[in-house]
């Protein structure tokens, strides 16, 4: 999906993906955090795309499938993400599926809020309860997001695991969110390395103040500088921010 998305982006017409595979899977994050975490940020770029989830699947079995349309653009925006703003809400969901019983998600619940509360207790804290029905797999877990008020999101997710209970499957969620939250950037680092193909696309000059530059990000801007011959600048201010400036190649869709 990340692969594809750029490319769509220089159609005629939209472009639809059919996807199979887990969208909730170990050591990444779910499908939830590209909805709901990158893309709001992405949209700033001027991406467009629609996203249905026909099944959930689940590591290890997978079997989920997700059905995507991108809409084409005329050209990739460039975008200044500097200041971060204040926690206006942080909003989520916890679900279960498979033979566990909704009352895990209470559980996660109580705890993921408890963590926030730590640090945010004014803020409006609203978390789903999902029993899913159309899933394969016994599962659990929860994805948490904060939004301020400069439109900047944050994602922290978790998928339960067996013998892990479900106090400290919400009290993770909740202090991976915070731990998003404390470097002071514009985006969280699971979305950091997936914005840089749209910076290196774009026509103009992106500015983004993120966390630490994680080992994806850098990858990413290696590739994209390979690819498309954007000229990046990182600019580390302290041992927790960055600043990633990149000078985008301004790539005009022919077919529009």
């Amino acid at each position: 999906m990340q692969a594809a998305m750029p490319c769509f982006l220089m159609g005629n017409s939209p472009g639809t993906m059919a996807l199979r595979g887990g969208t909730d899977a170990d050591m990444a994050p779910p499908l939830d955090h590209t909805l709901m975490s990158f893309k709001p940020v992405a949209e700033k770029f001027g991406l467009k795309f629609d996203c249905q989830i026909g099944r959930r699947g689940y590591y290890p079995k997978g079997g989920g499938e997700v059905f995507v349309k991108v809409y084409p653009v005329k050209q990739v925006s460039s975008v200044v993400m500097m200041d971060p703003g204040n926690i206006t809400r942080v909003y989520g969901r916890a679900f279960v599926a498979g033979v566990l019983p909704v009352r895990i998600c209470h559980e996660m619940v109580e705890n993921c809020e408890r963590a926030i509360r730590q640090d945010f207790c004014d803020v409006p804290v609203k978390i789903e309860v999902v029993k899913e029905k159309n899933a394969i797999g016994n599962a659990c877990g929860m994805i948490v997001c904060a939004e301020t008020d400069t439109g900047c999101t944050f994602g922290s997710s978790i998928l339960g695991k067996k013998g892990k209970p479900a106090h400290a499957v919400g009290k993770e969620a909740g202090e991976g969110l915070l731990n998003q939250l404390c470097h002071g950037g514009c985006v969280d680092d699971f979305v950091q390395d997936q914005i840089i193909i749209y910076m290196a696309l774009a026509k103009g000059k992106s500015c983004v103040r993120c966390g630490p530059l994680t080992l994806h990000t850098e990858t990413a801007i290696h590739i994209a500088t390979q690819l498309t011959e954007a000229k990046f600048t990182v600019h580390k201010i302290s041992a927790s921010q960055t600043v990633i400036e990149c000078e985008g190649i301004g790539l005009q869709n022919p077919n529009l």
